[in-house]
């Protein structure tokens, strides 16, 4: 057999980091985890190969090489994922598709020959059986949660892994919370699923033979669900791995916000290399937090539990979302407030959208409030439900947090503001790169001469250079995500 494995393009959206990507020659953040994983579960003996649109283009002698054409992806991917199974359909060769849009819409899919959803470990396998007896169906479904600790080594040899800025890994699966508006409960179940900690290392000791060095991202929802493991075995089982190897890796995640409650977990976080973690703040509304059901998140002062995880040397960035039933017209200065003085850079805002498998998309079609499919993007002004507040009313809230956040003058004194008092405790041993070093040069011409607002740039670069000289990497980058937020919010701003 001959595999091709394709991933679809992401659209220019805020996690994207489109813009900001150019100034250092790369093409995408994150390689496609999952279908690299879904290439070691194949036999051994078919030929695979993998394009990922998003740092190369699908050519129809690709496809013409292919008996089958596999294709993963989420929601915000539907059109890219539409256009390749066209284009196999048109060059008659036969598709297997997966990963949560495929889940989540599987009806939507009729030209697909091969629904594979769910958790690949479960139900590839069958697929592969009836393959080779010649009897494939076409769904392949389950409800069980299969256990992590069988998920096999990624096959990295098929990514060009000099097009990506970071490397990815998985840890878990599975979330202990249920907020109303998150599929991952439906997705991966509440139980918290490990792999094993030889597993990591295993995947670890790999990245570091094909030579990688820099940033790995633990795509897990949320990687302390298992605080007690995490403490007991896998931290000091990496910080003692990064110790040998001289630190070759800086390591980034997503946590729930009670992290901020363990002081121990943070501590062996932070030597373990870990200098960010994407946080879910949603709302600074107690009410819309109850609404959602985001207990974590409640009863607590949620900016100081941010500056407590910066305090440990750790970057926070966040999601906040707007549209909650609960939410009033104050809800907007609000969201605009807490973010300036909590110091989180980089702030997704989004409007509240329900995917299909989530509890809000069966509360709102029991209340005859929903009128479109989610289009995994929540920045586009679209809403997939009828709001409580009047729908202009919500957009022109929305926009004027973004203008809030992202403007020049709030973005620059939120940044100055946090290098002021952020104080990194990852040491990272990899030197500067030549693409790092020519993406200062590019932020030199593209911010600070052939741009409007060139004096913030220069007034930044030079207050981190005489200030803070050990914060002016980090300075560059902020400068240059900001130049990538406004081109994202460019309609708004």
């Amino acid at each position: 057999m001959n595999i091709l494995l394709v991933y679809p393009k992401y659209p220019d959206t805020f996690w994207s980091f489109k813009h900001a990507l150019k100034f250092i020659s790369k093409k995408a953040t994150n390689p496609p985890l999952g279908l690299i994983t879904v290439a070691s579960i194949l036999p051994s003996e078919w030929q695979k190969k993998l394009i990922d649109l998003n740092v190369s283009k699908l050519k129809t002698k690709h496809i013409l090489w292919a008996d089958y054409v596999f294709i993963s992806a989420m929601s915000i991917q539907l059109k890219s994922a539409n256009e390749i199974i066209k284009r196999c359909r048109q060059l008659k060769r036969k598709i297997v598709a997966g990963g949560p849009l495929f889940t989540e819409y599987p009806e939507n899919f009729p030209n697909v020959d091969h629904l594979v959803l769910n958790e690949a470990e479960i139900t590839l396998p069958q697929l592969i059986n009836d393959m080779k007896n010649g009897s494939a169906r076409t769904l392949y479904q389950t409800s069980e949660f299969p256990e992590i600790t069988k998920s096999p080594l990624p096959d990295y040899s098929l990514l060009n892994t000099s097009k990506y800025t970071t490397l990815s890994i998985q840890y878990t699966r599975g979330c202990p919370f249920d907020c109303e508006f998150c599929d991952i409960t439906a997705l991966f179940g509440r139980k918290v699923r490990t792999k094993s900690t030889n597993q990591i290392l295993a995947e670890l000791e790999n990245l570091y033979n094909i030579g990688w060095r820099g940033n790995v991202f633990f795509v897990d929802d949320n990687f302390i669900g298992n605080k007690k493991i995490l403490k007991s075995d896998l931290l000091p089982s990496m910080i003692s791995c990064m110790r040998k190897k001289n630190d070759p890796f800086v390591f980034n995640t997503e946590a729930s916000i009670n992290l901020a409650d363990d002081d121990k977990l943070m501590e062996l976080m932070k030597q373990a290399g870990f200098s960010n973690v994407f946080v879910g703040i949603e709302t600074p509304e107690e009410a819309s937090l109850a609404e959602c059901n985001k207990i974590q998140n409640r009863n607590r002062d949620l900016i100081q539990s941010v500056k407590k995880i910066q305090a440990t040397g750790m970057e926070v960035t966040a999601g906040f979302i707007v549209g909650f039933d609960n939410d009033s017209p104050s809800v907007f200065q609000r969201q605009i407030d807490f973010i300036q003085k909590s110091g989180i850079i980089t702030a997704m805002v989004g409007l509240l959208n329900a995917p299909k498998k989530t509890r809000l998309y069966r509360r709102l079609k029991n209340e005859g409030r929903i009128i479109s499919e989610f289009s995994g993007d929540n920045t586009d002004y679209t809403l997939n439900f009828i709001p409580k507040m009047n729908k202009k009313e919500l957009i022109n809230g929305y926009q004027k947090i973004i203008q809030g956040i992202y403007s020049c003058k709030p973005y620059y004194n939120r940044v100055l503001h946090f290098l002021k008092y952020y104080e990194p405790k990852v040491k990272n041993k990899t030197k500067v790169s030549f693409s790092e070093f020519m993406a200062l040069l590019k932020s030199i011409v593209v911010l600070g001469i052939y741009n409007n607002n060139r004096n913030y740039y220069w007034h930044m670069f030079f207050w981190s250079l005489f200030n803070r000289p050990k914060l002016f990497p980090l300075a560059i980058r902020y400068l240059i995500y900001g130049y990538h937020f406004r081109r994202v919010f460019k309609d708004i701003i």
